[in-house]
């Protein structure tokens, strides 16, 4: 007999949200987690009296999570309590100006007024358009397996609404915001969300746009810290009897007959199941954790044409005292021409952007508990290439630093420096040691047109017998909505075949 049912690889959202759902059905489940706590790139760890959150910094469309907690017979304010963050953005522009983005959609218009009068018309549209397709559109199958172009039909025919926004599927973010708004202060307003998978406006799938509208539904934080989504979960979890060992190291899945039966830890233990589930990079599970000699070569060719996604080195600051923001979420913006050079003249050609772009992330402004009290966290978050054409990450962070803080004040106004307790960098480098993230791909694999829906890696392997996937790697791709999102559909098709 199996030791368990079902070993998961992985305590980020996705693992440990099919692993509760595994539980509750009565599954006997173990996760087994890297590091010495749950949640991957949506964590948090303390330093000097400071909590800094990891990766993720916000949740949208929240009711991803309200639907795993509904499968597990909960209710998600019992565990996680998510504060509502108004407003969504703060904007600092080169020359000076400052605006923000209430929740509100018909208090946005009037801002989006002061640009232009024609976009605060077009606002209306862009929000409709918006509604529809994350709600009834794209959302809908976000906790669905998408494996196949039927599994798309079928999603199709079931819901209609997906039909009259697959152009968005083709468009590119770009475009798509275009078609819309006229104003290149506006369309750099909402420019941002093409990087929350790691593309440029030219490369992101136009979908991604909607994002801008997704966040006028509700956006919130989690009191402390983001770390409070995977714990929150992981608590129903352990309530359902479900095991998860911490500091426990896959270093590769067992298999026999192209079955996977189980896994073998860092330190020799081999533990059986019925299914593995994995939470990790697709890259890392197929050529390492199983390995090329296990697998077909269509699957070794397929694996290998994915690109890993781009790193996010992110600086954590305590502060002695509040930052001159506005708003939890602060974007240093330039135009849509700026946003796509950071990606086709700095990150492939190996070298750390010296434009304007930065996402400030300021926890404290929502949950003043994260820090001593008068004090702040702040982090600052931008996109850079995992090798560089000068110098190397591990030699290179306190020149990061002082390059990032000094653009902050130069072209900001934002001045920092004499107000730091607390600094640590957070590298491509240091993110895949600690996570296991190839490169540092902070949202698994690339995710563009070619690699969206049923053509990115299968929740469940065609390669391997019993073998899922959740997370990052998978439909729907990164981010904490999605990465639920994953958990709930894989755990459908395991409790569907076993």
């Amino acid at each position: 007999m199996p030791d368990y049912d079902a070993v998961v690889i992985g305590a980020g959202l996705g693992g440990i949200s099919a692993a509760s759902i595994l539980a509750k059905n009565g599954l006997k489940t173990l996760v087994c987690e890297n590091t010495g706590r749950v949640g991957g790139c949506c964590s948090s760890f303390e330093e000097g009296g400071y909590t800094f959150d990891i990766g993720a910094s916000i949740v949208e469309l929240s009711w991803v999570i309200d639907e795993l907690f509904e499968k597990l017979g909960k209710k998600t304010s019992d565990y996680i309590d998510f504060i509502p963050i108004d407003p969504i953005y703060g904007f600092m522009t080169a020359d000076g100006k400052r605006f923000s983005y209430p929740v509100d959609k018909d208090a946005t218009k009037k801002v989006i007024t002061e640009f232009s009068a024609e976009d605060a018309e077009a606002w209306d549209r862009f929000a409709k358009h918006g509604s529809e397709a994350i709600n009834f559109a794209f959302g809908k199958v976000m906790t669905k397996p998408m494996m196949t172009f039927s599994d798309s039909l079928m999603l199709s025919i079931e819901n209609p609404k997906l039909i009259k926004y697959l152009k968005y599927m083709i468009l590119n973010f770009e475009s798509t915001l275009c078609s819309f708004f006229t104003s290149d202060k506006v369309r750099a307003s909402m420019s941002l969300q093409s990087y929350f998978i790691g593309l440029p406006p030219a490369l992101c799938p136009g979908y991604i746009a909607f994002l801008a509208y997704s966040e006028h539904e509700g956006i919130f934080y989690p009191r402390g810290g983001m770390i409070e989504i995977p714990k929150g979960i992981a608590k129903v979890f352990e309530e359902y009897g479900g095991e998860i060992r911490f500091n426990a190291r896959v270093d590769k899945v067992l298999v026999e007959n192209g079955k996977a039966i189980g896994v073998k830890l860092s330190d020799g233990t081999e533990i059986t199941s019925r299914v593995v589930v994995s939470n990790i990079n697709a890259k890392t599970l197929y050529l390492e954790k199983i390995g090329r000699e296990k697998l077909p070569r269509w699957a070794v060719k397929a694996i290998e044409s994915y690109d890993v996604s781009i790193p996010a080195p992110m600086i954590m600051l305590g502060l002695d005292t509040a930052p001159e923001l506005d708003a939890h979420h602060t974007f240093c913006y330039t135009t849509l021409e700026e946003m796509n050079r950071v990606w086709f003249e700095d990150y492939l050609s190996k070298k750390i952007p010296k434009r304007g772009f930065m996402l400030i992330s300021w926890p404290t402004h929502a949950d003043p508990s994260l820090a001593p009290e008068g004090h702040h966290c702040l982090n600052l978050v931008t996109f850079a290439p995992y090798e560089l054409s000068e110098g190397d990450w591990d030699t290179i962070k306190e020149q990061y630093l002082e390059m990032q803080l000094d653009s902050m004040e130069k072209m900001f106004g934002l001045k920092l420096k004499d107000h730091i307790t607390v600094a640590k960098v957070s590298t491509p480098k240091d993110f895949e040691r600690a996570l296991l993230h190839p490169r540092g791909a902070v949202y698994g694999l690339q995710n563009d047109i070619v690699a969206t829906a049923f053509f990115r890696p299968r929740m469940r392997s065609r390669a391997i017998k019993n073998l899922y996937l959740t997370g990052a790697s998978t439909h729907f791709g990164g981010g904490v909505a999605p990465t639920v999102g994953s958990g709930i559909a894989a755990s459908g098709l395991i409790l569907k075949d076993i």
